[in-house]
């Protein structure tokens, strides 16, 4: 019997539409069809295997815990998983891919023995919307066809199946050199079935794909297996026909084990896709670059003034949020959610990430767009009327607006990218009035938003709580690294904010602002915030402190290299959705600072 394992346990394959989560033990424990925002047919991860899963490795007792791979890796600079069980009857090797689209949505396992010969097995039990729809499944012309309402998936393989007990099963042994392969292919249930799968012709194409697009990579420094992959990851979170990137590829992961905190990341959080960009054209990836402009330019269309702090991957305006009471949750953690309910709250800071997101586009050679230029100065005109109004801030609390500190300091940011705009000729506007306006942000932050007796920023106007996310202060270029109230944010965000190993926490969640964020329980160190003061150490002249907090977090990826969004330091384990973009991009931001300053060992 399969239980879902930890967070890390799991690897990541995907086509740049969806993805899926595979187990140490290999398990398909979490795949939607055929976007990632699309419902599960594989919900294992967030309930049990009633809630559907796909095992495929050596055979095991019935009564018994299926047995994890010895070894597990990506195949090169690929996204291409490779799992290897060493049995007492010889050694097999699986390997789990989903090719980039040309038609129906795949995923292909191929079986490989190495050596001796192992009894292997593969247990497929599709369930439909989330685990809670279980479809009909029968033979068509030799395939075998699940169906529910609109949706049908396909599973094909040369092995002889059977069904039992709603699963569909697969019972064979392969010996050195015998290669079997088994694919599911969706398709809408109203359609034709979709064209038989080739998988050894998809397996080549798929890591030429994958070798063509990581040689585009400018960086070659000394962490280049840690930013390859984490640059891998960030495109495979890219919804290739729009270009849209999704924060997680999951949802309900707990930020807290049991817990409460329980989200939808499978939507493009303007501020996380802004910052994947900027990561994305610090590294060569142009081509991205272009197609989240793109993007963003249809998702906000001619309403600037409404601007969402998330959309669908297509540009959706509507996440309503929902509770599936049908699951019980990863580890018992509950509620379940799909859809996000924070899509219509007022970040004012998210205005300062496109707009900087835009910026760094046009610094960096990207062929200029006007309606780009036309949607940045909207931008300052609404920021011009709303910039001094309390919000819900960078981490979307449920609780009452307030005037955060890092809301004003990004809002500071849109006007100075945009005043760097017009100056540099590629855009009209009142320059003296943005001059004036990014002044009078500039002066309001450093008169209310900073704790004199302390010599520190704090959270909000007239708290003393700290945020982590001052340290992006220095970063934004609001201050310069060596003014002494950086420098005592940073020292004060140690002292207050920094759990026993040194991993920094993105707020109080007890003490004078407790309930800021209007949920119960607590949370882990959020990984994007240490590695934002692995930067800003660096910053601040404190190379070799930087360095070693950075190989601390590195040490806190998986065997894959990949990240969740938190670390609880009580557990020692990854929490949080799986794998996350927002912690992958601060890590290729810190590797470029410290290379850049020289700051690493060997």
């Amino acid at each position: 019997m399969h239980v879902a394992g930890r967070i890390e346990d799991y690897a990541l394959i995907g086509d740049m539409q969806t993805a899926a989560l595979v187990c140490r033990d290999g398990t398909v424990d979490w795949l939607c069809l055929p976007r990632f925002d699309s419902h599960a047919i594989f919900a294992g991860l967030l309930g049990t295997e009633e809630h559907g899963f796909w095992r495929l490795g050596p055979a095991h007792a019935a009564d018994a815990a299926p047995p994890t791979a010895a070894r597990r890796r990506y195949r090169g600079d690929s996204l291409i998983l490779e799992s290897e069980w060493d049995t007492p009857r010889g050694t097999v090797r699986v390997t789990d891919f989903m090719p980039p689209r040309d038609g129906a949505p795949q995923l292909i396992r191929i079986v490989e023995g190495v050596t001796g010969r192992v009894p292997m097995r593969s247990a497929l039990r599709m369930r439909f919307s989330y685990g809670r729809v279980v479809p009909w499944v029968h033979k068509h012309e030799g395939r075998t066809v699940a169906v529910a309402g609109p949706d049908s998936v396909w599973f094909d393989t040369a092995c002889e199946t059977y069904g039992k007990a709603l699963t569909t099963y697969a019972d064979f042994t392969v010996a050195p050199g015998d290669r079997i392969a088994f694919t599911i292919s969706w398709e809408p249930s109203h359609k034709q079935p979709p064209a038989l799968p080739e998988p050894e012709q998809s397996l080549e194409a798929t890591e030429e794909f994958w070798h063509d697009w990581v040689e585009q990579c400018t960086y070659h420094g000394p962490y280049r297996e840690a930013v390859v992959r984490s640059l891998i990851t960030l495109k495979a979170l890219t919804y290739a026909p729009t270009g849209g990137i999704v924060a997680a590829p999951t949802t309900s992961l707990p930020e807290e084990i049991g817990g409460v905190r329980n989200w939808d990341y499978r939507y493009t959080w303007l501020r996380d896709a802004a910052i994947t960009l900027s990561s994305l054209l610090r590294t060569g990836y142009r081509e991205e670059a272009r197609a989240w402009r793109e993007w963003l330019l249809r998702a906000v269309a001619g309403d600037p003034e409404n601007l969402q702090i998330m959309y669908g991957i297509a540009g959706e305006r509507e996440l309503g949020e929902a509770e599936l009471d049908w699951l019980p949750g990863y580890e018992n953690s509950t509620p379940v959610r799909v859809g996000n309910g924070a899509a219509h709250q007022l970040q004012l800071d998210v205005y300062g990430e496109v707009t900087e997101a835009l910026h760094l586009a046009h610094m960096t050679g990207l062929s200029r767009n006007d309606y780009a230029s036309l949607l940045q100065l909207k931008l300052i005109r609404y920021l011009e009327n709303h910039w001094d109004q309390p919000d819900e801030g960078i981490w979307e609390v449920r609780g009452p607006r307030r005037h955060f500190v890092h809301s004003k300091v990004m809002a500071w940011v849109a006007v100075d990218r945009t005043i760097k705009l017009i100056e540099s000729g590629d855009a009209d506007g009142p320059l003296e009035k943005w001059r004036e306006l990014r002044d009078d942000i500039h002066r309001d932050v450093c008169e209310k938003g900073y704790d004199k007796e302390r010599n520190t920023f704090t959270q909000s106007y007239g708290s003393r709580e700290l945020d982590a996310s001052l340290l992006l202060i220095p970063q934004m270029g609001f201050l310069p690294p060596d003014d002494k109230r950086v420098i005592g944010t940073i020292e004060a965000i140690q002292r207050e904010l920094s759990t026993p190993d040194g991993f920094i926490l993105r707020y109080p969640t007890t003490g004078e602002d407790a309930g800021v964020d209007g949920l119960e329980g607590d949370e882990g160190a959020f990984l994007a915030c240490s590695f934002w003061m692995a930067d800003d150490l660096a910053m601040i002249g404190r190379v070799d402190e930087a360095r070693k907090l950075f190989e601390r977090l590195l040490a806190l990826r998986n065997d894959l290299g990949l990240l969740a969004e938190e670390w609880d330091p009580r557990l020692q384990r990854q929490v949080g959705n799986f794998p996350q973009a927002f912690s992958h991009v601060p890590l290729i931001d810190t590797a470029l600072r410290l290379t850049a300053s020289g700051a690493y060992g060997g």
